[in-house]
């Protein structure tokens, strides 16, 4: 049997919008003259933080140059690069392979569609909106974003709060994500999941993941099968979804 509902995470699953954020946070810091520049190998480190402000938070904790200027003021930070994350995705972020497609079976299927995001819903408008246009956030019965729950991924909360807004079991929905900090959530509350890994989350532990793949895929570009269900499939397709739940 299908799944009834398919829940996913934003940044880094639908779309690779990870160096949007951090040249967003950048752009903010040299905005604000403060003397930080988070390169690729800080940024995926700080990623192990869910939410930008929690982010900017642990950053601040460690003393860097310039912290006594930021204190107090994370808050005010995080609007001035939520406001320039906004208008980078706004402009065009690719959505990854198959995200597209899945999502438009799902729809004409019947099957419900949820987000289960620790990113704040400003910057989940401005990426669904330049791939779906005006009508992007009536793709989704329920959206799950930035701090609608206080404790952040990894923690389950953000999905246990989708479940309940679509009143589905977590038996009866498929979740989608990139991280660990992901799959530990939606396995916490239940969900079997899929992690297509993005450009900051390769080569992590997805131990736990119903199928860890490449991609969603295509008809003409197949996903690489990396571990667990899926191997003789080449798209994440309702059916496959169906088969592989019934395996598992």
């Amino acid at each position: 049997m299908i799944p009834r509902a398919l829940i996913f995470d934003v940044d880094g699953t639908l779309a690779e919008t990870e160096e949007l954020h951090r040249q967003a946070f950048n752009e903010t810091f040299a905005a604000e003259a403060l003397p930080w520049h988070w390169d690729k190998a800080a940024y995926r480190r700080l990623l192990d933080v869910a939410g930008g402000k929690e982010r900017i938070a642990h950053f601040l904790a460690s003393a860097p140059a310039g912290a006594e200027r930021a204190s107090g003021r994370i808050a005010e930070l995080h609007a001035a690069k939520t406001q320039r994350y906004t208008a980078l995705a706004g402009a065009g972020a690719p959505l990854r392979s198959g995200v597209a497609r899945l999502i438009r079976e799902a729809r004409q299927a019947g099957v419900r569609l949820a987000i289960a995001t620790t990113t704040s819903l400003p910057n989940v408008e401005a990426l669904l909106g330049a791939a779906f246009g005006a009508e992007a956030m009536a793709l989704f019965d329920v959206v799950g974003a930035g701090d609608v729950v206080p404790a952040k991924k990894p923690a389950p909360d953000i999905y246990a709060h989708v479940l309940e807004r679509l009143a589905l079991p977590a038996a009866a929905c498929v979740a989608f994500e990139d991280s660990t900090n992901g799959l530990k959530a939606a396995r916490g509350a239940g969900l079997a999941t899929i992690v297509t890994p993005g450009i900051y989350t390769e080569g992590d532990d997805f131990s736990g993941a119903l199928a860890v793949l490449s991609d969603l895929g295509e008809k003409d570009a197949p996903y690489r099968h990396l571990a667990g269900a899926g191997a003789g499939d080449t798209m994440v397709t309702l059916d496959a979804l169906g088969r592989w739940l019934a395996a598992a």
